[in-house]
């Protein structure tokens, strides 16, 4: 009878302890099976969500193995992300997610700039451009995936309303790896009379010349805060925003000028500020 009670006992020990493996592996599997995502129960305004500060940070102990596989697929985590920059689609994730782990071990809140990656070390911050209307975010890739073919990167849902994303569920983007040491040094803040002068002069009315345009928003608002991050590259000549109308509806151009010589060298540090597509216009 003891020899049974033994044999019982170890059996059920086993069970348990199979049980509690086969329950994680089946949590993990059943994320990425997952087909469809959700918006918040509530609607929620994130426009005041603070980008990512980039900041030196060791690499997670979690979410770094290379290579690893998911559905039966291998992945490569690359040793650095000095100099990554990749363009393709962006998808988000949402609810769904919201509260769960993420690969490195931290909890994932969609109402923070944060991202997910399938070969960027963890955590990486990183520049993302919605390459059709050309809004920015900083985001921190803290998450594995989006594990389609077609997929780039997929971004939280904060980040996604940022980039004015969410209706569609995907957009062209480009990924820009930040290197946190040169952060600080490269990123310039204009002062308050810098800022203020450059808003006098959107006021004005463009004078004659050659422009760099580097945005176009059907919104003023989206165009007067590329305005003011623009304050610094363009290094004293003026930041100004022109609305034109198209369709019957107002289009606000962000526009340097007017231009001395050709604008190559402006140009070259726009792109290099994550600005890929500015183009050289005329006004009148």
């Amino acid at each position: 009878m003891r020899h049974w009670f033994k044999i019982l006992l170890l059996t059920g020990l086993s069970v348990l302890a199979g049980c509690s493996s086969t329950g994680k592996q089946e949590e993990n599997a059943g994320r990425y099976s997952m087909k469809h995502d959700r918006y918040p129960d509530r609607p929620v305004d994130v426009s005041s969500v603070p980008d990512a500060v980039p900041r030196h940070e060791p690499k997670s102990r979690g979410g770094n193995k290379s290579p690893y596989r998911v559905l039966g697929r291998s992945y490569h985590v690359l040793d650095s992300a000095s100099g990554y920059r990749e363009r393709g689609t962006a998808s988000w994730y949402g609810a769904k997610f919201h509260g769960h782990l993420t690969s490195n071990g931290e909890t994932y809140d969609m109402y923070r700039m944060s991202a997910a990656h399938k070969s960027l070390p963890l955590p990486t911050f990183a520049r993302v451009t919605n390459l059709d209307n050309g809004r920015q975010v900083i985001v921190r890739v803290n998450d594995r995936g989006p594990f389609h073919d077609d997929r780039l990167i997929d971004l939280s849902y904060a980040a996604a309303a940022r980039l004015k994303m969410l209706g569609k569920g995907t957009a062209r983007v480009e990924v820009e790896a930040i290197d946190p040491a040169g952060w600080g040094s490269q990123t310039v803040l204009a002062s308050a009379a810098t800022v203020k002068a450059a808003a006098a002069t959107a006021e004005a009315d463009v004078v004659p010349g050659r422009f760099l345009q580097v945005g176009a928003f059907s919104n003023n608002g989206a165009a007067e805060k590329l305005q003011m991050q623009l304050v610094a590259l363009a290094q004293g000549a003026p930041v100004v925003v022109r609305a034109v109308e198209r369709g019957g509806r107002p289009l606000y151009r962000v526009l340097i000028g007017p231009l001395e010589g050709s604008g190559a060298e402006l140009i070259g540090r726009v792109q290099a500020a994550g600005h890929p597509a500015p183009i050289l216009v005329d006004y009148p």
